[in-house]
């Protein structure tokens, strides 16, 4: 069975949820389209390279990544590292021919994610885009519904991702509320995945129409070069404080290209919400409704169910729905965050023995750089932006 070579650039959380997706994938997809090998794992420093070596299950570690995307036994680059760096490895890497799977958002903004899909397809490499939510089997199993035309039509489609760990004045200044290290915040950090939702359940987004905010203008600066993301440090008037210059929130109405509209909202400072990424869809036949924070159902309504049974009912997936075959021996068993990654990654690794193109992949990131840029541009001037013509003037 072929063995792929993997290094990491990035030994911390996101670290973490890869190579626990490298070393389960095998177990849960057998026969395995490959076998991932952790070759590699770069960090900032020696010490914390060799940590992460050690704990995450790598045989070598290393500060320099430009060694390990040059070193001819790595077959996949895996990028794990804050939003700025993404562009100048990725395009690296393409050039050295390494299969890319790049955590999101894939980069600062439309122009940089397009410099980046020009690279891969330059090379001929693959490529992905860690949005793995869409990975969830109830996500899939919705995604399935739609292509079986159960709902019909789509008409419309509601997204949300709520989450609380930023609604504490006194939590740190992680680098994801600085522009030039996150190119934006709630939009970029957790909303990207909602607009990955929207394309992959409906279709492309043209227009936009957004309100963006930022609710806590500074915070605490940390100490120390780990993200200290959720972590709450003591405020007072003796605490340095540094500037927050990217979005706390955000909401926007969208329009698809096949007549659907909607809307988009995302923040950190919804108190009380943990991890509350949802979307309903309304088509002309039927309804569905998923909340990730119960990431085992899919609440679905159909047109034709009899009349006195109308209404939501829930669906647990299991053995019988998407990729279930390969996780649980029942429906509801349970699946977590670290599932979600082992699907993503045996889907890149039969994209890459099969030589078919993986997705989400660059071009997804890309698109969705141009929706973001789209709804900073729409929030700044209150008006309606045009997609179509921001990707013709990328081009």
């Amino acid at each position: 069975m072929k063995k792929l070579n993997v290094g990491m650039i990035g030994g911390g959380f996101m670290g973490k949820a890869h190579a626990l997706a490298y070393a389960g994938m095998p177990m849960f997809f057998w026969p395995a389209p490959a076998i991932p090998h952790r070759h590699t794992i770069v960090d900032v420093n020696e010490e914390l390279a060799k940590d992460a070596a050690a704990k995450l299950g790598f045989d070598n570690y290393s500060t320099d990544w430009r060694a390990v995307v040059n070193d001819p036994e790595i077959d996949i680059i895996d990028i794990v590292t804050p939003n700025n760096t993404h562009a100048e490895i990725a395009i690296a890497a393409a050039k050295a021919g390494k299969h890319i799977i790049c955590e999101k958002p894939l980069a600062l903004g439309a122009e940089q994610a397009k410099e980046m899909l020009e690279a891969v397809e330059a090379a001929g490499v693959k490529h992905a885009v860690a949005f793995n939510y869409r990975r969830t089997p109830a996500v899939a199993l919705a995604k399935k519904y739609i292509e079986e035309g159960r709902i019909g039509k789509i008409l419309s489609f509601r997204g949300t991702y709520l989450q609380d760990w930023s609604a504490d004045p006194n939590s740190p200044l992680s680098w994801r509320f600085q522009k030039k290290i996150a190119g934006s915040g709630a939009l970029g950090d957790i909303g990207t995945h909602v607009v990955d939702f929207a394309r992959y359940l409906v279709g492309e987004i043209t227009e936009v129409n957004a309100v963006a905010k930022t609710w806590i203008p500074e915070r605490p600066i940390q100490t120390g070069g780990i993200d200290k993301l959720g972590t709450v440090k003591s405020g007072g008037a003796d605490v340095s404080k540094g500037t927050v210059d990217v979005d706390d929130e955000f909401i926007t109405m969208v329009k698809f290209d096949n007549g659907a509209i909607g809307s988009i909202e995302a923040t950190r400072n919804a108190w009380g919400r943990n991890n509350f990424l949802t979307f309903e869809i309304h088509g002309e036949t039927g309804s569905l409704y998923f909340n990730y924070e119960r990431r085992d159902e899919l609440q679905v309504c159909f047109a034709d169910d009899p009349s006195d049974a109308k209404g939501f009912r829930t669906v647990y997936t299991g053995p019988a729905t998407p990729y279930g075959e390969g996780l649980w021996p029942i429906p509801a068993l349970g699946i977590g965050y670290g599932e979600t990654k082992i699907i993503e990654t045996y889907d890149f690794f039969k994209a890459i023995v099969e030589d078919t193109q993986a997705s989400p992949n660059f071009n997804d990131g890309y698109q969705i750089e141009v929706i973001a840029d789209g709804i900073l541009e729409s929030s700044k001037t209150g008006q309606w932006v045009n997609l179509n013509k921001k990707v013709a003037a990328v081009k």
